[in-house]
């Protein structure tokens, strides 16, 4: 038997196991197990149809190499299961486990001062754009906006199957390349705004032990300090153990505050976890297209030459304002693309 025969076998395997996981009553009854036995599900459909596909073609090589009648065939049937194979192998590469959660992302202003905030504010609406062109939910949990109109920093959630797998590529600095509104001599100005993108942690997830936490309460205030709020609604959570501190405040509830904050907090803790293993593992670390990091340089946003360069892969496309407009696609496929190359090299050189 060939490698990919004891791969098509164990994946068949695996597809019927994940059918009868999800045939299975108690399964279907708790909620947590049914829904994770309906994503490995989901997870193993597309390989297990090309894996069919791939059956169908070897036999068609077998029958054309066997009848001479059939032998001009041959060279298309070789090649077609040459194909497939090679789709099945990408297909198969194991996934990140978050691909298929909802994310968290905060959007800070950069180097420029009241342009950075306005670049930040653009990058909102982009990444929001994105969002709802894939039928994703977003919501904001906090936000300081600039006197100027932009953001000093905004934390939003997106919720939807796959978030994940589309936002994580929006990790890091986004450089942009153009005359301010505000510049009189029409020179071009170079700011930027940094992204973080979290998986979303459910409670079960991350247990954030209550002795743990530091919580102040204090007024919210607007820009320029302006008083947004009469009580003490705002809620600072510091968790002692990492020092890591969320601040929100949009909210006139301080329970609500307290637990967009509380959300806010669980993600970056899985967030840190996850970059602690991921150190730990040298070949996922070869495989990793940058890291997602604040200081990161990903993208040069050039409005003179409309154009988009992706610094990560080398990709340059000119068409500025539907990339602005959240049409990500072509970028966030050649990411992906480049992610599942390197995946299948990782082994060799492990």
């Amino acid at each position: 038997m060939t490698a990919i025969e004891r791969l098509i076998e164990e994946l068949e395997r695996s597809h019927a196991e994940a059918q009868e996981r999800m045939a299975d009553p108690e399964v279907f009854s708790d909620r947590q197990a049914g829904a994770a036995a309906g994503r490995r599900l989901k997870e193993l459909e597309a390989p297990y149809r090309l894996s069919q596909a791939w059956r169908e073609a070897a036999a068609d090589v077998e029958a054309a190499s066997a009848d001479a009648e059939l032998a001009e065939l041959l060279p298309d049937a070789e090649r077609r299961l040459a194909e497939l194979e090679e789709e099945l192998k990408l297909a198969l590469v194991e996934r990140d486990p978050s691909d298929s959660k909802d994310v968290i992302v905060e959007i800070r202003q950069g180097v420029g001062g009241d342009e950075a905030a306005l670049w930040a504010g653009d990058i909102l609406r982009m990444l929001t754009r994105c969002a709802e062109r894939r039928g994703f939910k977003t919501e904001v949990l906090g936000s300081s906006p600039n006197e100027a109109g932009g953001y000093k920093e905004v934390t939003f959630a997106v919720k939807g199957d796959g978030a994940y797998s589309v936002f994580k590529w929006e990790g890091g600095t986004h450089r942009v390349q153009r005359v301010p509104a505000t510049e009189s001599q029409g020179r071009i100005h170079t700011s930027t705004a940094t992204v973080a993108v979290m998986p979303e942690a459910e409670e079960v997830e991350v247990e954030i032990d209550p002795g743990e936490l530091k919580i102040d309460v204090y007024r919210s205030t607007g820009p320029g300090g302006q008083s947004v709020n009469t009580t003490d609604s705002a809620v600072r959570i510091t968790h002692l153990p990492t020092g890591l501190v969320v601040s929100m405040q949009d909210e006139k509830s301080q329970l609500q505050n307290k637990q967009k904050a509380l959300r806010v907090l669980r993600a970056r803790l899985l967030e840190l976890e996850r970059r602690r293993r991921d150190e730990e593992l040298s070949a996922t670390r070869r495989a990793q297209i940058g890291g997602g990091e604040r200081s990161e340089k990903i993208r040069t946003y050039n409005f003179a030459e409309s154009r988009v360069t992706d610094h990560r892969i080398k990709v340059t496309v000119h068409r500025l304002d539907a990339v602005l407009e959240g049409d990500l696609d072509e970028l966030t496929e050649a990411l992906a693309a480049e992610e599942r190359r390197r995946a299948l090299e990782a082994p060799a050189v492990a």
